[in-house]
C-alpha cells in the first residue's frame, strides 16, 4: 500500500504542479506513446540483453514485492524460533531422533508444524545442514559460525540481484531519454520550414523524451530498486536468526537461552516479547 501511494503522490504532484504552472498535458499525451516505446523499449531490451533468464525471473519477483511487501512477518520470526527450539532440545536429548527430522524434514512432524518455513528451501537447508554439520563433531563453535556466515553472505549476494539490475535499468533511462529526444529533433529538423507554432509542438514533444527518461529513472524505477534492496534486507535478517540460535547451542547454552539470543537479534516490529514466545512454546509443546 505504502509504495502505492508513494507512485501516485509522485504522479500528481510532478503532473498536477505542472499543469498549475500553466502547462498543458495536450503535448505530452501525444508524445507520450512514441516516447514511452523507445524508451521503455530500450530499456528492456538492454536489460534483457544484459542479465540471464535467472535474474530476469529474480527481478520480476522483486517487483511484486515491492506492493507485497517482505516474505516473512512477524508470526513467521515467532514460528522460526519455535522451530528451533525444538530442534535444538530434541538434538541435545536424542542425536539418533534429530536424524530422522533433519534428513526427511518434508515428512517431519517437528518440521510440520510450520508449513511456511517448511515450504522455504533455503532457511531448510541451512537449518538440516548446520545441525548435520553439528553432528558430525563439529565441536568448534567458530567452525560452524564461519560455515553459517558464508551461507548466509551467498544468500544475500544471490538476494540483491534484482535490486542491482534495476538500478542499472535507473541508471541508464536519463541517457536513453536523450536518445528519445535527439530523435525528436531529428524529425523536427526534417520540418524546419513547418509554421513557428507547428515547430514549437514538435520541438515540445521531443523534450518529453528527455523529461520522460529523468522521470522513470528517479521518480520510479530508481525508488524501486531502493525499496527491493530495503525488503532483501529485512528478509536476511529472518535466516540470521537461524545462524544466532544454532552458534549459541554449540556453545552448550541451554534450548530456551538459545531462542533468547536469536530472539533479541530478530528486527524490533518483528521481535516477539519474551512472554509471547514463552506461550508459543509452550503451546508448541503441548500440541506434540
Amino acid at each position: 500500500m505504502g509504495s502505492i501511494i508513494g507512485i501516485v503522490i509522485t504522479v500528481v504532484m510532478v503532473f498536477g504542479g505542472y499543469m498549475i504552472a500553466g502547462g498543458h498535458l495536450e503535448i505530452i499525451l501525444h508524445s507520450l506513446p512514441y516516447e514511452m516505446m523507445i524508451i521503455g523499449g530500450a530499456a528492456t531490451g538492454a536489460f534483457v540483453v544484459g542479465n540471464d533468464l535467472s535474474v530476469i525471473k529474480h527481478t520480476a519477483a522483486d517487483l511484486v514485492k515491492i506492493f507485497t511487501g517482505a516474505r516473512w512477518k512477524r508470526q513467521d520470526y515467532q514460528d522460526l524460533l519455535c522451530l528451533l527450539f525444538d530442534l535444538v532440545r530434541i538434538a541435545k536429548e536424542s542425536p539418533v531422533e534429530i536424524e530422522r527430522h533433519i534428513e526427511n524434514p518434508s515428512e517431519s512432524t517437528v518440521f510440520g508444524k510450520y508449513p511456511r518455513i517448511n515450504a522455504d528451501n533455503e532457511a531448510i537447508d541451512m537449518i538440516c545442514d548446520t545441525i548435520r554439520s553439528m553432528t558430525m563433531n563439529f565441536d568448534n563453535p567458530h567452525q560452524v559460525e564461519e560455515l553459517l556466515e558464508k551461507h548466509l553472505e551467498s544468500l544475500h549476494e544471490n538476494s540483491m540481484h534484482g535490486a542491482h539490475a534495476l538500478q542499472k535499468m535507473a541508471d541508464g533511462l536519463p541517457a536513453l531519454g536523450i536518445v528519445a529526444a535527439v530523435l525528436g529533433v531529428i524529425k523536427t529538423m526534417a520540418s524546419i520550414d513547418k509554421p513557428p507554432e507547428v515547430l514549437g509542438q514538435m520541438i515540445g514533444g521531443a523534450l518529453v523524451g528527455t523529461f520522460l527518461g529523468v522521470f522513470l529513472a528517479y521518480g520510479l524505477v530508481g525508488p524501486f530498486s531502493d525499496k527491493v534492496m530495503a525488503i532483501r534486507e529485512e528478509e536476511s535478517r529472518f535466516y540470521a536468526l537461524i545462524r544466532e540460535a544454532l552458534v549459541a547451542s554449540l556453545n552448550k547454552h541451554t534450548p530456551q537461552l538459545c531462542v533468547e539470543v536469536a530472539r533479541r537479534n530478530a528486527p524490533k516490529k518483528f521481535r516477539p516479547s519474551f512472554n509471547d514466545l514463552e506461550d508459543a512454546i509452550r503451546a508448541s509443546q503441548k500440541a506434540a
